[in-house]
């Protein structure tokens, strides 16, 4: 069949339309695979390098459908050095770590309120993170913590998130002192039970809890699953109730006793297969909207990234 000019000018004129229309819907729902995820927590640190490269960091992001990845250097400029290659996935955090023993030094390091200023105002960090305030000594009184409440302020200034692992009474008084800064509370406080958790967010709605690490194979006394992966009731009422205040992640830290250890490199860019598998399998139990922010919409509207 032979077109006339008028009529294939018609016919070109649509398929542009048609490309135009797809092109747009693109733009204005980015998530349109359903598996895809936004992997809130995730380390890239000195002891990963050696097993894992930069490179093979940003081909684990694809391998497992991980749009977007929050990742907390050790030392911080460690996370830049993913960000570089793959700028659209990666949101760098701004860590104070630099080896095995600050993630209890940091709380009395004045250094790091000027370092973490620099690092923010640079443009190529969005937050801070992770910040262990552990008892035992090592969490210091709120009143006289110096760098944590420079901290606070600070994010509260740059308007980006900070990444906390508290205890849920050090976490309330924090969240209540500073209700205009953004808080993931990581692994959402880790060992403990829906109670305490809702205790917290129910006061703070600055609180926003990530459940990273939140596995079979970390925190085991502590479960939100049974023996055979199915989401406890008292758990899945807790995230229908905060829908839009759960984030999830890996953690990428393997061995799971090893942490820092110097006789072992830790591999864990390489269990994001087993992390993630069961994370989408306990989130693919809760209404498909909730699982949805969870994996999904609050972290990209937390970091503020094109929903």
């Amino acid at each position: 069949m032979r077109l006339s000019k008028l009529s294939f000018g018609v016919f070109i004129s649509n398929l542009l339309f048609i490309f135009a229309v797809n092109a747009a819907d693109k733009n204005t729902v980015p998530n349109t695979n359903k598996e895809s995820v936004f992997d809130m927590h995730m380390h890239y640190k000195w002891s990963q390098k050696e097993v894992t490269s930069p490179k093979q960091a940003v081909q684990y992001l694809s391998k497992h459908n991980i749009s977007h990845a929050v990742v907390i250097g050790k030392p911080a400029e460690n996370a830049l050095l993913i960000k570089k290659l793959a700028p659209e996935k990666v949101i760098a955090i701004f860590s104070p770590y630099r080896d095995s023993q600050d993630w209890y030094r940091w709380q009395r390091n004045e250094q790091v309120l000027i370092d973490a200023r620099k690092a923010l105002a640079s443009g190529e960090y969005q937050g801070v993170g992770e910040l262990h305030i552990i008892g035992g000594g090592f969490a210091r009184k709120l009143e006289s913590a110096t760098v944590l409440n420079g901290l606070m302020k600070m994010v509260h200034e740059f308007d980006v998130p900070i990444i906390e692992f508290s205890q849920p009474d050090y976490m309330l008084a924090i969240c209540e002192r500073y209700p205009k800064s953004k808080i993931i509370w990581a692994h959402a406080g880790a060992v403990l039970k829906p109670d305490q958790i809702d205790q917290v967010m129910s006061k703070c709605r600055n609180v926003w809890s990530g459940m990273a690490a939140r596995d079979p194979w970390r925190y085991v006394g502590n479960q939100h699953t049974d023996e055979a992966g199915k989401l406890l009731p008292e758990w899945k009422a807790l995230m229908i109730k905060y829908a839009d205040r759960f984030v999830v992640g890996s953690d990428t830290v393997w061995p799971v006793d090893q942490l820092d250890g110097w006789s072992e490199p830790d591999t864990g860019w390489e269990q994001l297969g087993r992390f993630w598998g069961f994370h989408r399998a306990w989130l693919a139990q809760l209404p498909e909207d909730v699982a949805q922010k969870i994996k999904y919409d609050n972290a990209m509207k937390l970091f503020k990234m094109n929903l």
